[in-house]
């Protein structure tokens, strides 16, 4: 019975050993990573067709800056930023929006919370999707990526 006793009080021992060995490495002094994360982006490239990258950029003026305006002033994404300059080749994009979300948590129930947004400033699903129809004249969306900003420590 003593023999029972003392090896169930040396497993448990050992299994609280080797639960606060593998919580003290990270919970003590943070991540081992050589970075800080930070908030999280995504990354819309844009191709349009030649000579029309104005166009594009007027046509998002009126449509896209207050969608995001009002996201932005609801909380629901800290910043945005559109980016324009020259393609490397034929294949490449012109245009880079990207848009600022605190955390991967933002993205819980983000359409609950965009398509208001969405409805109130572009109007409904059926002018939305000739917007965008419209759209495909004059660019074509390259991809979309969503990466975490990271600060070197």
């Amino acid at each position: 019975m003593k023999t029972k006793i003392f090896a169930i009080t040396a497993l448990s021992f050992s299994l609280t050993v080797v639960c606060l060995a593998q919580t003290s490495t990270t919970g003590a002094k943070g991540s081992s990573a050589p970075y800080n994360e930070g908030p999280v982006w995504t990354l819309t490239m844009i191709k349009t067709k030649t000579g029309l990258s104005d166009e594009y950029i007027k046509q998002i003026t009126g449509t896209v800056k207050p969608v995001y305006d009002e996201e932005k002033k609801q909380k629901i994404i800290l910043d945005y930023k559109i980016l324009n300059g020259e393609a490397s080749n034929s294949q490449d994009f012109n245009i880079l929006i990207l848009v600022e979300y605190p955390n991967w948590a933002a993205f819980d129930s983000l359409r609950d919370k965009m398509d208001p947004v969405v409805e109130k400033v572009m109007g409904s699903e059926a002018q939305r999707r000739d917007l965008a129809v419209k759209r495909l004249d004059i660019r074509e969306i390259l991809g979309t990526k969503t990466m975490r900003e990271i600060t070197l420590k």
